[in-house]
């Protein structure tokens, strides 16, 4: 099966990615959503300027489309694209966002697509932990949540981390696995990179209760 892979260098599309290929699908296409908008209903925005580099890390063709952020005109833009390609179907690393499944799930049913979310139900904090133990290097850069402190960003989500995002989630009532918009989050590194992801400068952009690590220079490097 040929899919595009909805990416937007977070955990969950990354780790998407690489249960399809353990499933033997080949992965021609990651595609990534620009919004023009920082509150986009649809798609992940912090960092997403470096899809394109973690693509090469990966090893797969990178499409981009842009879209202006506005509630469900995204799906146009979305649909605008994946008509575009020649796949058989796409996948996504949503795991408890009925918003997002269905309307993807529309798009796909429109184009004759098979929508494949391997992640979808399963529980949040086992899957956490598979990811973890696969070797996948993943940072917090981005935290909009009681509980989630400057500290955070930069920080990368490993065991420790995990058993204090667990901590928190109880005290505060967040999800764990920042499915509720909690935290962002950014792959550097996996088992099916050819190279990581180096971060080089980045800023601290906090504003409120919240804020982010926006990533001016990172470049790839070998393992």
């Amino acid at each position: 099966m040929k899919l595009a892979a909805l990416f937007s260098g977070g955990k969950d599309s990354t780790y998407a990615v690489h249960l399809a290929q353990q499933k033997g699908w080949e992965v021609a296409k990651l595609v990534s959503i620009f919004p023009e908008a920082d509150d986009s209903y649809m798609f992940h925005v912090p960092n997403i300027h470096l899809t394109p580099l973690l693509a090469d890390a990966l090893g797969i063709d990178f499409v981009k489309q842009y879209t202006k952020g506005e509630k469900e005109k995204e799906l146009e833009d979305l649909r605008e694209v994946l008509a575009s390609l020649e796949i058989d179907g796409i996948v996504t690393g949503a795991i408890a966002s009925n918003y997002q499944r269905t309307r993807i799930q529309d798009v796909c049913n429109d184009l004759g697509l098979t929508c494949y979310n391997p992640l979808w139900g399963l529980d949040q904090k086992e899957v956490l932990v598979e990811m973890i133990d696969a070797g996948f290097h993943i940072l917090i850069v981005g935290v909009f949540a009681e509980g989630l402190g400057k500290d955070w960003l930069g920080r990368r989500l490993d065991m420790d981390a995990l058993t204090e995002l667990e901590s928190i989630a109880n005290r505060f009532g967040i999800n764990v696995s920042g499915e509720g918009g909690e935290f962002e989050s950014l792959v550097v590194d996996g088992p099916n990179f050819s190279k990581r992801l180096e971060i080089v400068d980045s800023e601290i952009d906090w504003e409120g209760l919240g804020g982010v690590l926006r990533i001016t220079y990172a470049r790839l490097a070998e393992k």
